[in-house]
């Protein structure tokens, strides 16, 4: 039986307005220290001695623990609301960023990542269900746009400042602001991020099936839907995070100087800014299929640039599509996530289509880490990602055919009740 959830979103301008910036924010900070280790990578690297191996678990050692993070933190705030699960988050992940400079060792370094990746994890799908809530639910896909583009954003800052850092040891200044930058924000959150859900919310019913996982996930047939949530999430993120990790070493490695490749990787994270909110105001406007098929059609164009381009001018070119696509890509399938799922298990199913995706972006820095040990060619590495994303594109392609039907049903069962 389909049950009803009481809308006590917030819908006043001023809250939506203050609950998407502190969101918006966060992501910031989030893709502020997603992308740290990746512009520090060849700095760390020397310093510590590591193998191509060892940097490649490095890379994964936070989305490994964005895993349990997303899961757990996903979990919770369907049982006790949104706002201070996450900020809690946010305080971790702020904590061991600023502990990543005082490491000295590979073992610290990846365990003190991992710890990271668990305060992130946490945040991720709080933020998208927050964001979701905040607003009237024909822009809840834009809204969770606009979240998301504070992570390319944060990123791109990130590559920006790392030109600035470039001397012995000089790396930890990166990890001192963004671990320093979270915890600031923290007393900011208690007084202005406004809650958009408690169980107090929720009709007495719902709360039952709420405590049921397997019902959630596969319950009143969202088997499919959420399987195919779960590959499209799994194959996007293992390229993803592949060419935020890995596309400023391929690039040194191909002979251009850290500059050059910060510059291209600038223009990965200006180009996954415009893709986010560009895609999620397409997601609102016209039909989904439209828009997923354009994203993964886009992705298969940038990459084939990515691989093909010689000229400085070229790969930024193809880096900032990459980037549009890509990134835009994720942002549009945490917008779906959210809306395949009602109000009151939408922290537990984003959580868990998070945590999978975690998978793929624990997976894809270290399969390229394979391929770059055995062949350093970049266009071989890059081309190698070009299969995953035509699996994860039928996935999503999928995912947002049944989600229009859903809703398209839902419409038509209000209408004539």
């Amino acid at each position: 039986m389909t049950t009803s959830v009481l809308n006590a979103a917030p819908k006043k301008p001023a809250v939506m307005y203050t609950t998407l910036l502190m969101c918006f924010c966060i992501a910031i900070l989030e893709g502020f220290d997603i992308q740290s280790i990746g512009v520090v990578a060849s700095s760390v690297q020397s310093e510590f001695g590591l193998t191509k191996g060892q940097l490649g678990w490095i890379f994964s050692a936070a989305t490994l623990g964005m895993f349990p993070g997303a899961i757990v933190a996903g979990r919770l705030s369907d049982k006790i609301g949104r706002k201070n699960i996450l900020i809690f988050s946010v305080a971790l992940f702020g904590i061991m960023s600023l502990t990543t400079a005082f490491t000295t060792d590979f073992s610290s370094l990846v365990i003190v990542r991992f710890l990271t990746g668990i305060g992130m994890g946490g945040a991720l799908p709080l933020m998208i269900a927050m964001s979701s809530e905040s607003v009237p639910e024909r822009w809840s896909a834009t809204a969770v746009s606009v979240m998301y583009a504070g992570v390319p954003f944060g990123a791109g800052i990130t590559a920006v400042i790392a030109g600035g850092f470039t001397g012995a040891g000089e790396w930890k200044n990166i990890f001192y602001l963004g671990g320093l930058t979270p915890i600031a924000l923290v007393p900011l959150l208690f007084f202005f991020l406004k809650e958009t859900y408690t169980k107090k919310q929720v009709i007495k019913d719902d709360l039952k099936e709420n405590t049921d996982f397997k019902f959630i996930l596969f319950g009143e047939g969202r088997t499919a839907t959420t399987i195919q949530i779960w590959l499209s999430f799994l194959g996007t993120l293992i390229v993803l995070y592949f060419i935020l990790n890995w596309l400023p070493v391929l690039m040194q490695n191909n002979g251009l100087s850290m500059q050059n490749a910060s510059n291209i990787q600038v223009a990965y994270q200006v180009g996954g800014v415009c893709g986010v909110l560009i895609l999620g105001w397409l997601l609102s406007n016209i039909k989904l299929r439209s828009v997923v098929i354009m994203i993964y059609i886009g992705i298969l164009i940038g990459l084939s640039a990515l691989t093909l381009s010689k000229s400085l001018t070229a790969l930024i070119l193809a880096s900032g599509i990459s980037g549009f696509f890509i990134t835009g890509g994720q942002s549009a399938l945490y917008a779906l996530a959210a809306r395949a799922y009602s109000k009151s298990m939408r922290g537990t199913g984003v959580g868990v289509a998070v945590a999978m995706g975690r998978i793929g972006s624990f997976v894809g820095p270290l399969l390229a880490g394979v391929i770059f040990s055995y062949n350093s060619n970049s266009s071989f590495v890059i081309g190698s990602s070009i299969p995953v994303i035509l699996i994860a594109g039928a996935a999503a392609i999928l995912l947002a055919n049944n989600i229009a039907k859903r809703e398209s049903t839902h419409a038509d069962v209000l209408a004539k009740g």
